[in-house]
């Protein structure tokens, strides 16, 4: 375990692995894991749910600064809590994961979001992924990963997860929503998607969570 508090972003495209790659790596260094998409996709459930209409910017803002935000550990897990209530597993559904392009291109609310993230993650001893960690969030971040896979890949693993869910989907459809997603995160005009300068980058298609953590430990490991 290293006993430094570092700041530790990962970056990357949707479906790369990111949140299990930053859980067992967080895991392994005694540290908080932070999902900072989960934020972003819970102001979009809450919109959903209260039928907001997804382009009216100023009710989306108003609900983002009404809403609390927080990660606590349950179940020997951090998880994250909307106005006192868990919300981890409501706000991933395909429907969600649609429509958080608003929320996510949202000046005002990446703004608050960003805050908010700094905030968190200030005091250091995290593990911190998105799309803006590195270059946003915290560009003077101890380590800076980039994990990347291909399309193909990243489709099959959604499939795979959404199928444990008992959620249906067509693989098919998976794979046109990751490559609609991919443009829309690097040429949106906040925060694109890219990556950090002095990040490393692991491209993960081929290689197991295992075995992507363990490249990231050793390079840890290595500097310390």
């Amino acid at each position: 375990m290293v006993k430094k508090a570092f700041i530790i972003a990962i970056d990357g495209p949707a479906g790369a692995g990111k949140s299990t790659i930053a859980r067992m790596l967080a895991g392994k260094l005694g540290y908080v894991y932070i999902d900072s998409g989960a934020m972003y996709r819970s102001i979009t459930w809450a919109a959903m749910r209260a039928g907001f209409s997804l382009q009216d910017d100023k009710k989306l803002v108003a609900l983002a600064k009404e809403t609390r935000l927080c990660f606590k550990k349950h179940d020997h897990q951090m998880k994250l809590f909307m106005n006192g209530k868990p919300v981890t597993k409501a706000i991933r559904t395909p429907k969600v994961t649609a429509n958080i392009c608003y929320i996510a291109d949202n000046l005002q609310i990446r703004r608050l979001m960003v805050k908010l993230q700094q905030k968190i993650g200030q005091a250091g001893g995290i593990v911190m992924e998105g799309r803006d960690i590195g270059t946003k969030v915290f560009p003077g971040a101890d380590f800076k990963f980039y994990l990347d896979a291909s399309a193909q890949e990243r489709a099959r693993r959604r499939y795979r997860e959404f199928k444990a869910r008992g959620v249906k989907v067509k693989i098919q459809d998976i794979l046109q929503d990751i490559r609609i997603r991919d443009h829309k995160d690097k040429t949106r005009m906040v925060s694109p998607l890219k990556k950090a300068k002095g990040s490393i980058v692991i491209d993960s298609s081929k290689l197991t969570p295992e075995q992507v953590v363990s490249i990231m430990m050793g390079r840890i490991a290595g500097s310390v």
